[in-house]
């Protein structure tokens, strides 16, 4: 899918309150021109307002020590905080058309923190997201990370490829492939999965996250001001004003 045709997604949020008036909703679902609607989860992910509005938070909120690092600058001049979902289309359609290839071309130049928020509405978010932190305990985070968005379709989607899965079984099978992909001790590994320790700090991220005031997912800091891309209408234009925040701070 090209990065230049017109794309417009939602953000997967939390759940919505309780209905009190009967609404219908229609969705269309075009591809027209290159125009692309996703409708999951519940808040907007418009790319215009993909990250909210000027929140600003403080730094020991969105960073702990064991907090997950994919690359680190030694001057830590720019850290960027992405609160995430594993199996968060939205996410997911991020990673491909902006933070994979961020992280490759500010290697070394910014610190780029990833935190948990898995969503109710994903029911793979959280195995997921357990699989990434068991993975962390054996030094293979990044590995893990990389090996569940870029195999997103095999375990996060349905058999349509429009639905999130719910095929746990299947998950942890191919969870178990990466593991082995990358070195891990598959033993060590499921241990670690459903241990104490790992369900703790997917827990802590989650409530950094609230105390953050994460809506949904994807949501991004960049030194402790979430990231506001303004009024795009594609992924290039989001991944433009995206780099063009980071290469303000850089400067400062």
């Amino acid at each position: 899918m090209s990065k230049n045709k017109n794309l417009v997604t939602q953000k997967s949020g939390l759940s919505t309150n309780v209905i009190l008036t009967i609404v219908v909703v229609i969705v269309a679902v075009v591809v027209i021109g290159g125009v692309l609607m996703f409708s999951r989860g519940g808040a907007d992910n418009n790319p215009s307002n993909s990250a909210g509005g000027a929140n600003v938070v403080a730094a020991e909120i969105l960073r702990k020590p064991d907090s997950n690092v994919l690359t680190s600058a030694p001057e830590s001049r720019v850290t960027v905080v992405e609160f995430l979902d594993y199996q968060c289309p939205a996410c997911h359609q991020y990673y491909e058309a902006l933070t994979k290839q961020v992280e490759k071309d500010y290697a070394g130049k910014i610190t780029f923190v990833a935190r948990n928020f898995p969503l109710d509405v994903h029911p793979l978010a959280r195995p997921a997201a357990q699989a990434a932190e068991a993975a962390a305990l054996q030094g293979k985070f990044s590995e893990m990370y990389h090996a569940l968005y870029d195999n997103y379709d095999a375990w996060a989607l349905a058999a349509d490829g429009q639905n999130v899965s719910t095929d746990e079984a299947k998950a942890r099978g191919l969870f178990d492939q990466y593991a082995e992909q990358i070195g891990l001790d598959l033993d060590k590994f499921h241990q670690d999965m459903n241990s104490p320790q790992v369900n703790a700090k997917i827990d802590a991220d989650t409530a950094d996250g609230n105390k953050a005031g994460v809506q949904g997912t994807p949501t991004i800091f960049v030194n402790g001001k979430e990231f506001d891309a303004g009024n795009v209408k594609t992924y290039q234009e989001l991944s433009n004003a995206f780099r063009s925040e980071l290469d303000k701070e850089l400067v400062k």
